[in-house]
């Protein structure tokens, strides 16, 4: 499997990141739905695969095996196509600190691809999570507010901490992804920090726009509750992938020498 070395990717990362600010409207929104939707199946079959598991027999297992499967998500998004919010932290942020864009871009693509996210999680959450019912019947239910409940019940503080984790790890994802020159490379490149993330129990804003609005549309948790979070683990996540990988790639390989 061929791959890019370090250099090579952040210039990249870089080049991707100008190439989303300036995509055409339609095609962001279009893009974002269904990175939103892809993020939350990705949820969903984590939720179905691990909902029958007792804790008791399985233990931290459950959480191994959750993680697991949940990389499809990211997998859609890179290979099939999608803007997704907390990968274009990174690599939007990478290519503003190149001078390749202003800061105005980052404000206008963050803006539209949250919104965009959020529909399609909606989207998955609402008519498959709840019109048929997937994460509100017996064990599945149980899985699911058990999750929404450790994200809500968080400090705003540790929330925040939690998200600078979660982006850190999705967004090396993406790097070992853009890293790859074949598909094989790059599903093997994003599998295994998505798995690791997910095992953890770090928060991620997107996936939590499927799995709190599920837990609230089966009368679970309030919407102010999920506005708290949502803000906690945004910024959380900026941090995560725009500074710890986007601003620190860019100082190591594109920062002109002095």
């Amino acid at each position: 499997m061929a791959f890019h070395a370090p250099r090579k990717t952040a210039q990249i990362a870089m080049e991707n990141g100008e190439k989303k600010v300036h995509l055409p409207l339609t095609t962001t929104i279009i893009l974002g739905f269904l990175a939103g939707a892809f993020i939350s199946f990705g949820f969903l079959l984590d939720i179905r695969v691990t909902g029958n598991l007792p804790e008791e027999i399985w233990g931290s297992m459950s959480a191994l095996i959750g993680g697991a499967v949940f990389p499809v998500g990211l997998v859609f998004v890179l290979i099939a196509g999608g803007e997704l919010l907390t990968g274009n932290m990174m690599a939007v942020a990478t290519a503003r600190f190149a001078g390749k864009i202003k800061t105005i871009h980052i404000v206008k693509n963050w803006s539209i691809v949250t919104v965009s996210n959020f529909i399609g999680s909606i989207f998955v959450a609402y008519f498959f999570g709840h019109y048929l019912g997937l994460t509100e019947t017996g064990a599945y239910l149980e899985r699911t507010v058990a999750i929404a409940e450790h994200k809500v019940d968080a400090s705003f503080s540790e929330a925040f901490v939690s998200g600078i984790g979660a982006n850190w790890l999705v967004c090396l994802a993406v790097w070992l992804c853009y890293s790859a020159d074949d598909v094989a490379g790059k599903i093997l490149g994003i599998w295994f920090p998505i798995m690791a993330f997910v095992a953890i129990g770090f928060q991620h804003v997107v996936a939590n726009m499927f799995v709190i609005p599920a837990a609230i549309f089966a009368g679970y948790f309030s919407w102010w509750e999920y506005v708290v979070n949502f803000v906690a683990v945004f910024l959380g996540n900026a941090v995560g992938g725009a500074i710890f990988v986007g601003l620190f790639y860019w100082m190591a390989y594109l920062r002109e020498k002095v």
